[in-house]
């Protein structure tokens, strides 16, 4: 119904903001997302270094060289060429090859699966879900007790993945090609948190557990964490990739969103939905009036409100046609203080940038009410 109401020019996202706390693939996302009207607040929770120089990496390309494993997962691309490279640099990547060439390898996905035959190698299997959940099924239903079996790790843990695979007696070796490590810069991730705390965003995008972590972790450090969960499960919608991404969101009593299929172009198309259809949508004097996260939609046309008006909107909002007072007004002020001047000068502003002065009726000496119409058949109750 919403993205009826909207006009064509505008994408389904418009008026939303959407956090995105990728390090790896952060301007895909991005892009996406801009590309269907949204605004993007870009902070990336991580940041990705290669192990190319790394004792532990290169010690489990020895291990995989002297005792060859009976099955190679490859779980990323660039991890795979990573590994591939690292070997080369030390030397060892005609003989890495040369065992791997008679290994059993599982690719997750079509970009690991070129990355490999690139190698000059070739996959036995790789899920048309590009899900390491049906890898492990998979394994899991063939039988693993007494094989080796080599992963190859982008930095992100598999939980449950490795320790599914012990447990049905297999020997599992880590390959460590990247390693996660806090953001050089950490001014960005406080930036979205503060915006997450005051409902800046509308929603939050996690592409790896690891970032998702590392985000509540910040968070808690700057001692937000009881805020930022609180905003997760009411105003700010926490969309993952998959359910292995979720987990440390899960991990704190977060609901999150998932697409079906764990890839960026259906976690866009996931929010396409999820954000029109949580906005509030009102018949307001003759209008029809969508209240978006920055922006609202009259008629379906566009009209960016600063965040004090979407303060005083929202709290209106949440008790259509009743008024509401300019004390309890003031509270919802981002930062007002105690003079209710502010209030009237928030308002003001409200009503410009609306540009339908009737949507909101002033009430003397009590206080502001959305002037719902009495074709409406209830007023709405607290929202």
């Amino acid at each position: 119904m919403h993205e009826e109401q909207l006009r064509p020019e505008h994408g389904p996202l418009a008026g939303f903001t959407v956090g995105v706390t990728a390090a790896r693939r952060a301007e895909e996302l991005g892009t996406l997302l801009q590309r269907r009207g949204a605004t993007v607040l870009h902070a990336p929770a991580l940041r990705i270094v290669p192990l190319a120089d790394d004792s532990e990496l290169l010690a489990a390309t020895k291990e995989i060289i002297h005792q060859v494993p009976d099955i190679v997962v490859a779980t990323t691309a660039i991890g795979f060429r990573g590994w591939v490279e690292a070997a080369d640099g030390w030397g060892l990547g005609e003989d890495l090859l040369a065992r791997l060439g008679g290994v059993r390898i599982m690719a997750r996905g079509p970009k690991v699966k070129g990355a490999v035959r690139a190698a000059g190698l070739t996959e036995e299997w790789s899920p048309s879900s590009e899900s390491m959940a049906e890898v492990l099924d998979r394994l899991l239903e063939e039988g693993v007790d007494g094989l080796r079996i080599a992963i190859q790790l982008h930095g992100e843990p598999l939980p449950g993945f490795v320790e599914s695979l012990r447990a049905a007696g297999a020997e599992v070796v880590g390959v460590p090609v990247y390693r996660w490590m806090p953001p050089e810069d950490i001014g960005p991730v406080d930036r979205l948190l503060d915006a997450t705390v005051s409902h800046g965003v509308d929603a939050l995008t996690f592409t790896s557990a690891p970032a998702a972590a590392s985000l509540l972790s910040r968070a808690e450090e700057r001692g937000l964490l009881p805020e930022v969960l609180a905003a997760l499960g009411h105003d700010v919608l926490p969309a993952c990739v998959g359910p292995v991404t979720a987990l440390p969101l899960q991990g704190h009593g977060i609901d999150t969103v998932q697409p079906e299929r764990f890839r960026l172009g259906p976690l866009v198309q996931l929010l396409c939905q999820e954000l029109p259809g949580r906005a509030r949508s009102l018949p307001i004097a003759g209008h029809r009036v969508e209240i978006r996260g920055h922006a609202v939609l009259i008629d379906g046309d566009l009209k960016p409100v600063p965040p004090a008006g979407m303060a005083l909107l929202r709290a209106l909002s949440r008790r259509p046609g009743w008024v509401v007072a300019r004390a309890e007004l003031l509270r919802a002020l981002p930062g007002a203080g105690r003079d209710e001047h502010a209030v009237e000068t928030a308002m003001a502003r409200l009503r410009t940038a609306l540009g339908a002065p009737k949507l909101i009726q002033t009430v003397v000496k009590r206080g502001y009410r959305l002037a719902l119409d009495p074709a409406a058949e209830t007023k709405y109750g607290d929202a």
